[in-house]
């Protein structure tokens, strides 16, 4: 079975020692392989997540939305998502 990943950026805002604001930026793998779709903090079973969007951003990357049973998730990401959201479609597609 393939698998497909996807890095996502998660942002934190720290004030430091100097109280200065940070910006801590940490990447992840956002991974799918057709039984489920798993991230740094969630696990969704691939029959949940029920479509994959996204809003892309001018100056470059955007927004990937998952829509599940549970909700709807978003993960900042750098890189054009289309390769995912096609490969979500035809895993998808399959599963049925």
């Amino acid at each position: 079975m393939s698998e497909y990943s996807i890095i996502y950026i998660e942002v934190k805002r720290e004030i430091d020692f100097y109280f200065q604001m940070q910006h801590i930026e940490s990447s992840f793998t956002l991974q799918m392989d057709g039984r489920e779709i798993v991230s740094a903090q969630h696990q969704f079973k691939f029959q949940n997540v029920h479509d994959i969007s996204h809003k892309p951003f001018s100056f470059g990357g955007g927004i990937l939305y998952l829509h599940t049973n549970q909700g709807v998730f978003s993960y900042n990401i750098k890189e054009n998502p289309a390769y995912f959201i096609e490969a979500f479609k035809t895993l998808k597609s399959s599963f049925h």
